[in-house]
């Protein structure tokens, strides 16, 4: 028992230090503020929602700490804080029923769903900052549609699911690692 808490915590540690330094050091990026895309930078996130919902919680701050560190506009860490609601919502649900999440066509559904909810959270954290009039001129000039829900809604949406593809090769190879497949939910 002890064991296995050393390992998970030991696994959370390693997914928080990924989930920091991708947003610092990574060159896969693009900011088109209030959009920014950073290739993997949900991966870490997904990972420990197969661990546990405090995984998922934990990650989920350190991934925040990895934006802020980096000196991401303040409208981007905040929506990286904002990814707690869609990782607790997707952790519970794996955690309550994750034999579900079997087929490929199961597991695309899934990724939709936390998709749309890492969407509508994120594309709500813009409109608030867009809305209180806290973005430069260059938001307002493309407009609402343009720069909330387009941007940052339909695009953390693909971004979303493609780093949900980028996690899932991840985790089939960790569930060959015997010490660490225990430590996943099934799905």
């Amino acid at each position: 028992m002890l064991n296995n808490r050393v390992l998970k915590l030991t696994v959370c540690g390693m997914l928080i230090a990924i989930g920091i330094a991708i947003p610092m050091f990574s060159p896969l990026k693009v900011v088109l503020e209030p959009a920014s895309f950073t290739l993997a930078s949900h991966v870490a996130i997904f990972i420990a929602m197969f661990i546990s919902p405090a995984a998922a919680a934990a990650v989920t701050l350190g991934t925040t700490l990895g934006f802020f560190l980096a000196g991401f506009p303040l409208v981007v860490v905040i929506r990286a804080a904002s990814h707690i609601v869609f990782a607790l919502c997707g952790a519970l649900y794996l955690r309550a029923g994750g034999a579900e999440v079997q087929m490929a066509l199961k597991v695309r559904l899934f990724s939709l769903g936390v998709a749309l909810a890492h969407g509508a959270c994120e594309a709500v954290v813009a409109g608030g900052f867009y809305f209180s009039g806290a973005m430069s001129a260059g938001y307002y000039q493309r407009g609402f549609e343009m720069s909330v829900l387009l941007l940052v809604g339909v695009g953390t949406v693909i971004h979303s699911m493609v780093d949900f593809e980028i996690a899932g090769v991840i985790l089939r190879a960790l569930r060959r690692q015997r010490n660490i497949a225990g430590l996943l939910v099934r799905g």
